[in-house]
């Protein structure tokens, strides 16, 4: 009876560790998954204190945009990982990454900078 006991303690634990491993892998995949988009999403750059990224982000409130495009959103002016991929997506689209400015948006194969043409992008 001890061993059966214990044969059944052994395998609870490793159920238990098994399952424990598996919801640590996959919030860990759902991290990176925010935090690195996948390279055909789009994703908008913007910082809290940039008005013409607020007027975008009126726009897209405005007119439900998020119902009918998928996008990322990147704050940039607080975060240096955020910073390094507009740069990156900026080099992408050859810009010139001594004049970058929010909003930016990379739709995935081009790029747009400033409220006018992000706006112009998602008219409804």
């Amino acid at each position: 009876m001890n061993k059966n006991k214990t044969r059944i303690t052994a395998l609870a634990v490793i159920v238990i560790l098994i399952i424990t491993i598996a919801v640590v892998i996959s919030t860990r995949q759902q991290d990176e998954s925010v935090n690195n988009p996948q390279e055909s999403e789009m994703i908008l750059f913007y910082s809290l204190s940039c008005p013409h990224c607020q007027n975008v982000s009126d726009h897209i409130r405005e007119n439900n945009i998020k119902d009918k495009y998928s996008f990322n959103e990147l704050e940039i002016s607080e975060n240096q990982k955020n910073s390094a991929e507009l740069v990156k997506k900026a080099k992408e689209c050859n810009y010139n990454t001594e004049a970058l400015g929010v909003p930016f948006l990379w739709t995935g194969d081009s790029c747009l900078m400033g409220d006018v043409s992000i706006i112009e992008f998602f008219q409804p």
